[in-house]
């Protein structure tokens, strides 16, 4: 029986990060897809959703939020991982009240992401 691994889309306008994050994420037995723009990672959603989300909150034309919004709108509830760049305590808290189960300053520590993404597929909280 083939066993079916978590799905994890990474979004995110740097490809070197994306390339980086998919390499560890397969390296840790995850699936991995990515994507260079928020409304590339909303157009692939008509396939198989991911069982959670790595999504980059400062991205050019549709940040983290605007993605965050349009999945609201849309009444798609997905377990998003907010990374950034950019910590700061009011975006932080922005973020999980948006709906982020996570949220994780650059650069990622490899032990945090993990449970984070443990967490969020399980239905906890990843807020590292």
């Amino acid at each position: 029986m083939l066993e079916v691994r978590p799905l994890i889309a990474v979004v995110d306008d740097e490809e070197s990060v994306r390339l980086a994050l998919a390499r560890l994420l397969r390296a840790s037995s995850y699936e991995v897809s990515t994507y260079a723009s928020g409304q590339e990672f909303l157009d692939s959603l008509q396939g198989r959703r991911p069982d959670c989300v790595l999504l980059d909150f400062q991205m050019p034309d549709m940040t983290g939020r605007d993605v965050q919004r349009s999945l609201a709108m849309a009444k798609l509830s997905l377990p998003i991982i907010i990374v950034t760049a950019y910590d700061q305590p009011s975006l932080r808290e922005q973020c999980l009240a948006d709906g982020a189960v996570g949220y994780l300053s650059k650069p990622l520590r490899r032990d945090a992401l993990i449970a984070a993404i443990d967490a969020a597929i399980q239905g906890g909280n990843g807020a590292a």
